[in-house]
């Protein structure tokens, strides 16, 4: 039996559950615990991390299981909790200081905060030496200098509101040469030679390759065209893919794309399964589809929850030991493949002394199928059948091992993106069964992770909580749109408007165009806080920019179209000057600065050629039809014996067609 439980043994999120069992006094995030502070007159402990968080995990077992550290901290402090995929609205306020405060960010996050919540010290990891010298040293601080302790907490959190300062921008509108510049500069920032952001570590950023993507096809601009292929190649090819069982992990800590930090997340790999869905219709590369494959059925196999949706996230570690359960020793090998080991070693750089540490292996294509054929005397269709095999008694074997923990709390947001996936896939593949499944992951979020007509932010064993944030509801009015144009079916519309007029009603901040992060009807923070920067997901203000874009577009409501225009006007200095940042406000940018195109496919026979439309990469556009006159550009255009194609643009419909290959401007986009 434990020796200690504490209060989270009441809490679902299975980062919080890892540590219900210290002896710190852990408290969950809540109004009880933060009044308990305030009656205490206790300095809070803020420590923020998430359950796939391999330095958590070593700041647990050092500090937060010893007696020593536990002991002082229950004394001196409120110790909270926070499980950053539940409560992102606190993570990033309190990130915001840390960034302030060290000019530094990450997790785990520990801040220091006064009994009303204002942060006076932060910081990431600690040993358990360190750590100890910073609770003693603040308490100290805070009750020999309680005036100078109330002047910090002032000046962060000042410093922190203004960081969500943004001057008012006076702009003409959109203009090209803008756009070509800013994007040249992030060109420049790309490495020429492995794709990705320029840097030590790389992240995969799928929805900033996709806008590049669409900007370079949309704009003629073939050096972002050629880098985002180099990305997607070096990615694939790369250890941070999982070579045998599919599937990206969370970043490379080189910048060869080899060596994984061995968590896998469910939004990147829902991200990348829309960006090498979309990048396949455009260079027609058949290893896009096969990543497209293993990718989705790595989320069936290894995140699909029993009961529907998708769960978080797989830890990095196995029996204690970073990414134990994918590496390989060369002997290993040779025991599981035989004869046919060297091959496989040659192909995926394996060697004795190992590629990464102690011996091991993280498996990465380091050769191209041509070279192996010189060395070892066999055609290409040869030797790609004996690794296909290789890998598949590979992957039997490894299925074999303890595997690495699983954070099974079910994210509305990061399952949204997940559905927007699914349907990418459905267009590039024309697999039925991934249509099937987003529409079954949707209906799943309509029963469980809805409280009335609003969502809820998370889910764990048929249990819903949590007020849903911005990034909940952008994502999924986006998957709603998506589904609808894979679909026709337009209640999937009248859910999305449904949802963005909650946004707008609940989430508007006064004197500002943008969107707070949580509702209005939520308790506060410190600070209220607005998102605008894209991270490893679009920000929820840029995707409710999207979605207001799309909705009125569809259903031809200004209202909508002139506060997606604001919104990304507003932000115009900071897009054009950090397009990387802003990706998905620059994806705008570029939309607005290009062709747009409204795709009527109306008819009995219209899921045949919304399938071939689906093979060709039109970067901006907008797909509506089926057998009925729902919206307004579809009136008179419905014919009983034939189904027709329309392409309109500039409020300007061309002549229809039978088929997509009689449309010019569609085909225009083919390489």
């Amino acid at each position: 039996m434990p020796t200690h439980v504490n209060a989270l043994i009441n809490e679902t999120s299975p980062y919080l559950l890892q540590h219900a069992h210290n002896p710190v006094d852990w408290q969950a995030w809540g109004d009880e615990t933060l009044k308990e502070a305030e009656d205490s007159n206790k300095l809070i402990i803020i420590s923020v991390g998430y359950a796939a968080c391999h330095w958590c995990h070593v700041m647990e077992r050092e500090s937060f299981e010893n007696e020593e550290v536990a002991a002082i901290m229950n004394e001196y402090y409120i110790s909270i909790k926070v499980d950053r995929e539940e409560r992102p609205d606190v993570d990033q306020v309190y990130m915001d200081a840390a960034q302030l405060l060290t000019g530094r960010g990450g997790w785990p996050l520990n801040v220091i905060a006064l009994p009303d919540g204002r942060p006076i010290y932060a910081g990431t990891y600690f040993t358990r030496e360190q750590w100890l010298k910073v609770i003693k040293g603040v308490h100290d601080f805070y009750i020999k200098t309680p005036e100078k302790a109330l002047e910090q907490a002032m000046q962060v959190a000042s410093g922190v509101s203004k960081m969500n300062y943004l001057p008012i921008n006076q702009t003409s509108g959109f203009k090209r040469e803008n756009l070509k510049k800013a994007a040249a500069d992030w060109l420049n920032a790309i490495d020429q030679r492995e794709g990705g952001r320029a840097g030590q570590m790389k992240f995969p950023m799928p929805a900033a390759y996709l806008a590049l993507l669409r900007y370079g096809v949309a704009q003629n601009d073939n050096r972002a065209i050629d880098l985002v292929r180099l990305t997607l190649d070096k990615m694939a090819a790369g250890g941070i893919y999982d070579q045998l069982g599919g599937g990206f992990s969370r970043y490379s800590v080189d910048p060869l794309w080899h060596v994984p930090h061995f968590e896998k997340m469910l939004y990147d790999n829902a991200q990348l399964i829309s960006l090498y869905s979309e990048a396949y219709k455009y260079y027609k590369d058949p290893f896009y589809l096969q990543v497209v494959d293993e990718t989705i059925a790595f989320c069936q196999r290894e995140l699909g929850a029993s009961d529907g949706g998708f769960i978080s996230a797989i830890d990095a570690d196995s029996e204690g030991v970073e990414g134990k359960f994918y590496v390989w020793s060369a002997s290993d090998i040779d025991k599981e493949l035989g004869e046919d080991s060297p091959l496989f070693k040659s192909f995926y750089g394996v060697t004795p002394e190992g590629n990464w540490e102690e011996n091991r292996n993280v498996l990465k294509m380091s050769k191209p199928l041509n070279e192996l054929t010189r060395e070892f005397g066999l055609s290409e269709n040869k030797i790609g059948e004996k690794i296909r095999l290789s890998r598949e008694k590979l992957f039997k074997a490894r299925e074999k091992r303890v595997r690495p923990a699983a954070d099974d709390k079910i994210l509305t947001s990061w399952n949204a993106l997940m559905i927007t996936g699914l349907t990418h896939a459905f267009e590039a593949t024309g697999k039925e069964s991934y249509r099937d499944l987003a529409i079954e992951t949707a209906n799943f979020l309509q029963d469980n992770l809805m409280d009335g007509s609003h969502l809820l932010r998370t889910s764990k064993n048929g249990m819903a909580k949590i007020n849903a944030f911005l990034e909940d509801y952008a994502f999924m009015i986006s998957a709603y749109i998506r589904l609808y144009s894979i679909t026709f079916n337009k209640e999937w519309i009248e859910h999305a408007e449904h949802l963005l007029k909650i946004v707008i009603e609940e989430y508007s901040l006064p004197k500002s165009e943008f969107f707070n992060f949580k509702s209005s009807k939520d308790e506060e923070l410190f600070v209220s806080k607005q998102v605008l920067e894209d991270n490893v997901i679009p920000a929820g203000n840029s995707e409710i920019a999207r979605n207001l874009f799309y909705l009125g577009t569809l259903l031809e409501n200004q209202d909508y179209l002139d506060m997606s225009e604001k919104l990304v006007l507003r932000l115009e200095p900071r897009i054009l000057e950090h397009a990387a940042f802003y990706y998905n406000w620059f994806d705008l940018y570029s939309l607005n600065s290009s062709k747009f195109l409204e795709i009527a496919i109306v008819g009995n026979d219209w899921l045949p050629k919304l399938l071939d439309l689906g093979q060709i990469f039109v970067p901006y556009s907008i797909v509506l039809g089926g057998r009925t006159e729902d919206f307004n550009l579809l009136n008179g255009k419905l014919k009983q014996d034939r189904t027709l194609i329309y392409v309109c643009l500039d409020k300007t419909c061309q002549s229809p067609a039978d088929v997509v290959s009689e449309l010019e401007i569609i085909n225009s986009y083919s390489i």
